[in-house]
């Protein structure tokens, strides 16, 4: 696609903001969820269109953005569809991103930066991301550690958790560690974050509950819950946005679950 030589971006997705800003782009920033808040010294003067589910659509196309960067799982269908119906002289270039892990980090870089590729660094700073992603992918093999079954909650009321094929899934199985239950949640819907059946045979079988910090946040007062969901189990609070946030969160993400190995 041409690149647009004063590109103005709006970002609908945190993990994307970071990305535009680490790859030199943040003066090119018009627009950002509520939700985008790294790196905080760049972004706070950015405005805000709503949340990642609930964008304000007239108040996006007032700031006029000539890319618009989406993700599959973050961002709802009836929004991307709103925005390709604004007048042809005002669509956007949508940017529609959806990793399914870790390794996939160095195709979303090159997506995103490949419009802005004629801007001065862009380019340079999306290799130097690339290799910090590569070096911690080599280090972070799901060989080096014994396998574990846990359970990643990401609600409560009711308890939610992820899918096998979710990034968040995917990220932690480089460390060796599976999440149940075992199904697949297919490539959009809500079947990728199921409800946990609180009845379920398999619970029995958990060897770690990760209390994720967002989107719920969860906190020491709700170990207790957790705990007498899985007796068994090992209960910990975990970072949420280094598991899930891709893009640069993922080379501190990476270690930061050999360190829970670890602990």
């Amino acid at each position: 696609m041409t690149a647009v030589s004063t590109p103005r971006i709006a970002s609908l997705v945190p993990s994307l903001t970071e990305l535009v800003v680490d790859l030199g782009l943040g003066d090119h920033l018009i627009a950002r969820t509520g939700f985008c808040v790294h790196p905080a010294g760049r972004v706070a003067a950015v405005p805000k269109v709503g949340g990642t589910k609930d964008v304000n659509l007239a108040k996006l196309q007032r700031l006029a953005p000539t890319h618009v960067l989406v993700n599959v799982d973050e961002n709802r269908l009836e929004t991307v569809e709103a925005i390709r119906a604004w007048s042809p002289a005002r669509v956007p270039e949508i940017i529609v991103t959806h990793p399914g892990g870790p390794a996939d980090n160095a195709a979303l870089v090159d997506q995103v930066a490949r419009p802005f590729a004629a801007l001065r660094g862009v380019e340079a700073r999306a290799e130097e991301l690339k290799l910090a992603l590569a070096r911690e992918l080599e280090l972070t093999q799901p060989s080096s550690y014994p396998s574990l079954c846990v359970l990643y909650l990401i609600w409560r009321e009711p308890w939610m958790t992820v899918a096998r094929d979710t990034y968040i899934s995917q990220m932690l199985a480089r460390i060796g560690w599976q999440t149940l239950p075992e199904a697949l949640g297919g490539a959009s819907g809500a079947a990728r974050y199921p409800v946990v059946d609180v009845a379920s045979a398999w619970l029995a079988d958990v060897d770690e509950v990760l209390l994720s910090s967002e989107p719920y946040l969860f906190r020491s007062h709700h170990v207790a819950d957790a705990q007498a969901l899985c007796p068994a189990a090992r209960v910990r609070l975990v970072d949420g946005e280094l598991i899930s946030w891709y893009g640069p969160r993922a080379v501190a993400g990476l270690r930061y679950l050999r360190e829970l190995v670890a602990r």
